[in-house]
This record gives C-alpha cells, sequence and structure tokens, in this order.
C-alpha cells in the first residue's frame, strides 16, 4: 500500500525587542543565570504585568507579510501546566482570539511554487530553561533552572497540515525564518533557540481523506533536525500501520545521536491546558491607522524580490548596442 504524509509545523520566533513582553527586563542572549529576572516574569506573589508595545507591532509585521487578518481585538489566556521552568504554573498565550488567523506563505521546493496554509499567529511568553548537561553536574543527579528566558516575547506561528515531504517542511521552515530576519524581528538562530520548531506528523493511505493519528515531533534545533526527524517518523508510522499496529497520538523528541525519534508522553489537547482570560492583561486593540502605518515600512520581502529579480532577467534589453 502506497502512503502519503500529513504535516504540520509550530514554529515559535522569539522577537528581537529590547526588554521582555510583560517587564523590563533585557532579553540579551547569552547573561549569567537568573541575572535577567524580576518580580514580573518570575511570577512573584502581587506581581503585575505590562504589555510592550513594541511585541505586538512586531507581531503585525509578521502577519502582515504572511497575508493574515489582523483582529482588531485579542486576548491573553492563562495556559496551564506544570513544569520547573514555568515559574507561574502558567504561561501567558494566546487561544481562542488570536491576533491574526487565516493566511498563507508561497514556498519553492523542487523547483516549483506552493502555497502553504497560515492557520494562526498569536501572540505568548516564552519559558524558562532547564540545564541538564553541563559539566559540573556529570556527578550530580540535580538539573538547574534558568529563568533569563521566561517572559521573553514569542510569536507562535501555526501552519495548515498542507506539507507532504520532508523537504516541503523544510523549505517552509527556511522560508519563514527568511521573512523573519527581511521583518528584522527575529535573528532566526535555531541554535540559541530563538526560533524552535514542533511538527505534526501522520500517514494516510494514498487517496484517502481522513487524517491519520500524529505524532507531534519535538527537540529540533536545525533545518536538517526538522527533515531528518520527519523522514523517520513517517517511515516508522508507516512500518507500525504495515506490521498490523496503531499509531499511539503522543509527543516524541528527535535523538540526533541515534537518527530516531522516541517517545516522551502523551499529547496533551487544548482542554487539558484549561484555558482561561488573564484577568492581569486587558484585551489587545489594533486599529486601522496603526495597521496601515506598520505596513508602509514593510521591506520587500525575499520571495517579492526573488520574482523581481527574475521578471528583470527575462524582460528584453531597453539597451540598442551599434
Amino acid at each position: 500500500m502506497e502512503y502519503e504524509a500529513i504535516i504540520g509545523l509550530e514554529v515559535h520566533a522569539q522577537l528581537l525587542t529590547a526588554s521582555k513582553i510583560f517587564c523590563s527586563c533585557s532579553t540579551a542572549f547569552g547573561a549569567d543565570p537568573n541575572s535577567h529576572t524580576c518580580p514580573v516574569c518570575t511570577g512573584q506573589p502581587g506581581s503585575l504585568p505590562v504589555m510592550n508595545r513594541k511585541v505586538v507591532e512586531f507581531a503585525i509585521r509578521m502577519a502582515l507579510a504572511t497575508h493574515c487578518t489582523i483582529a482588531r481585538r485579542s486576548l491573553f489566556a492563562r495556559k496551564n501546566y506544570f513544569y520547573p521552568d514555568l515559574p507561574k504554573g502558567y504561561q501567558i498565550s494566546q487561544y481562542d482570539l488570536p491576533l491574526a488567523e487565516h493566511g498563507h506563505v508561497e514556498i519553492l521546493t523542487d523547483g516549483r511554487s506552493r502555497t502553504i496554509g497560515i492557520i494562526r499567529v498569536h501572540l505568548e511568553e516564552d519559558a524558562g530553561k532547564l540545564i541538564h548537561d553541563e559539566e559540573s553536574m556529570k556527578d550530580s543527579h540535580l538539573s538547574f533552572v534558568d529563568f533569563n528566558r521566561t517572559g521573553v516575547p514569542l510569536i507562535e506561528i501555526v501552519s495548515a497540515p498542507d506539507m507532504r515531504t520532508p523537504q516541503e517542511a523544510g523549505d517552509y521552515l527556511r522560508t519563514l525564518s527568511s521573512i523573519l530576519e527581511y521583518l528584522e524581528i527575529c535573528d532566526g538562530k535555531m541554535e540559541e533557540g530563538s526560533l524552535r520548531c514542533d511538527a505534526n506528523v501522520s500517514v494516510r493511505p494514498r487517496g484517502e481523506s481522513v487524517f491519520g493519528t500524529r505524532a507531534e515531533l519535538k527537540n529540533m534545533n536545525s533545518f536538517r533536525h526538522v527533515e531528518k526527524a520527519l523522514d523517520y517518523e513517517i517511515k516508522r508510522q508507516i512500518d507500525v500501520l504495515e506490521t498490523g499496529g496503531e499509531v499511539v497520538q503522543e509527543t516524541r523528541l528527535w535523538d540526533p545521536h541515534r537518527s530516531i525519534t522516541v517517545a516522551m508522553r502523551g499529547k496533551e489537547e487544548a482542554h487539558d491546558y484549561r484555558y482561561f482570560p488573564d484577568p492581569d492583561l486587558v484585551p489587545v486593540f489594533v486599529d486601522d491607522g496603526w495597521i496601515k502605518e506598520i505596513e508602509s515600512r514593510l521591506p520587500e520581502l525575499p520571495m517579492e524580490r526573488r520574482k523581481r529579480f527574475v521578471a528583470s532577467t527575462r524582460s528584453p534589453s531597453m539597451m540598442q548596442v551599434s
């Protein structure tokens, strides 16, 4: 039986603002652990978040560049889960009222153009970082947590499940990275965690319209790792089905040393996070004038520049040589 893959990507991009999304702490990378923290980003009792306007502007830039419809009113919610690098016990994100929806991006793959849908672009805060493998910890059974990254502004760009091959997914991710860099809102450094990607992938018999059971892939810190992880996971799921098994909905980690994916936990659904509106934050209002002002300052984007260069090389010369 011949199978096809169904792939969607959730891309998190750290925004290049000088301060965090809800406080004035620095977002600079590489500082001493826990040196860029305050009562707000560490969730101390009585502290209140204040929205960073530049974060919204940067997110609008990306929404315009990906042809999204921008909501005139969007809302922050609390996404509840418990993990050592999440000091409040919840993450401030957007859920049912995101900043932007229903966009698309054009990619080039195998020499042809493909349009990949964008379901939504929304704002959220980053979590901290757990450190497990420092040299000083080799004889220790402890992990350490660095909260410098806590509260760094993110946009999450959620694609439609429109990709069918690992190469298409890699080309889509490279295209997004290029757009983010052209807009000067993210440096795209996957090795530093400023651009991160989770992939949702399932397989189905070719010709069928229903989706198969999907797995979510994490821990991919390069374009090549995304492609390799997807390639392995597609083959693994096909092998499970071909041998009479059932694919389990779960979150899996990419192990770059063994070039395999391994089960991490059962895949959460939205209701598991118990979203509710954040009572400490007012809605985000965006008017037409602000959108037009931001749009007027957008640079020429990579795909438009490429089309212009190609068109110029195909147009007849205006010069006469005697």
